[in-house]
């Protein structure tokens, strides 16, 4: 690829210095007299790091390492993992938004997987609640297409409301070409949040889960299908691959596993860290039983990405929006 200047688009360039550091070269204009970084080009720009390291960073982060033991690991400050994560997920949710669209899937499965951001619900003051960052519960709401795995769409919410299942719902029909079917759990907030988002434009079934008290604890007795609107087929009323979908995101996520210290201290922290996993989940992570990415089941993409890959599509499409502006 031929280098142009970023600012006059000059080819008439001269070498200033090589960063060894940074595996990159700085370039000085010889026609509007500005300095740039070869990396300027990459999707590595604004990082000091060199990339092999970067992608090792990303690949910790999506294997349910921690945050601590992924600086052991690769030899980084923490405040360089903390950087590199918050690089990454803005080019994972720039991939994730423009290339999983007019999606022709027609069974979606929605569910809320539960964890705690700075310290647990019980353990938070009025104080804390009420002034500063959010702490305590926190809920990540996920939709799962039942034939190819695939997520589309995700939100991470403080509670359980009609707002984040209003917002998941709203995100999964600006994505979806056809008319889908979608089951949720027995959570009321979904009634409103499809009905809001796709109104009759979709069938929609609930499955109603009964619980008992059995030495002291909840367990599951049973569920049954239960029709909301539209047409659901009843064989297709289920949350099963979106629970299993919760597994994988406690296996693959520190910051989701349970009895760890590995936990979120912020929600953008959070936030973050499943933009990545999400975004490798659907391009990069071949899935076991499809022999293949979710992404390549669902047609979004004909080939296997790689981190490398992942990270340079979503520094391009930020090139294309510049352009577009």
């Amino acid at each position: 690829m031929k280098i142009r200047c970023p600012y006059c688009e000059s080819e008439n360039l001269k070498v200033h210095q090589k960063n060894g550091h940074a595996c990159s070269t700085m370039y000085r204009c010889a026609d509007c007299k500005r300095f740039f970084s070869e990396r300027r080009f990459t999707a590595y720009s604004g990082l000091k790091l060199e990339p092999r390291k970067v992608a090792q960073i990303v690949n910790c982060l999506v294997e349910g390492v921690s945050i601590r033991a992924t600086t052991r690991l690769v030899d980084v400050d923490k405040k360089t993992v903390l950087r590199v994560m918050f690089h990454a997920a803005r080019i994972c949710q720039r991939v994730m938004d423009e290339k999983i669209r007019n999606l022709r899937s027609r069974y979606f499965q929605a569910d809320e997987l539960w964890c705690f951001t700075g310290k647990k619900e019980q353990n938070c003051t009025y104080e804390e609640k009420l002034h500063g960052p959010h702490v305590g519960d926190t809920w990540v709401f996920l939709v799962t297409d039942a034939a190819t795995k695939l997520v589309p769409s995700f939100v991470v919410s403080p509670d359980r409301g009609l707002p984040a299942a209003e917002r998941l719902m709203r995100d999964l029909a600006d994505r979806v070409a056809v008319r889908p079917q979608i089951t949720t759990d027995g959570l009321r907030s979904y009634l409103w949040g499809v009905e809001r988002a796709f109104g009759m434009d979709c069938d929609y079934g609930m499955l109603i889960k009964n619980y008992a008290e059995q030495d002291g604890r909840l367990e599951l007795m049973g569920a049954r299908p239960k029709p909301i609107s539209g047409r659901p087929e009843m064989a297709h009323i289920s949350t099963s691959y979106a629970e299993r979908n919760n597994l994988n995101c406690r296996l693959f996520m520190r910051r989701l596993t349970r009895l760890t210290n590995g936990f979120s201290r912020k929600i953008e922290n959070l936030e973050a860290a499943l933009w990545i996993y999400f975004c490798h989940y659907d391009f990069v992570r071949v899935h076991h039983s499809l022999r293949m990415t979710p992404a390549m089941a669902a047609n979004v993409t004909d080939h296997l990405w790689t981190i490398e890959e992942m990270l340079q599509a979503g520094h391009e499409m930020e090139g294309l929006e510049g352009v577009a502006a």
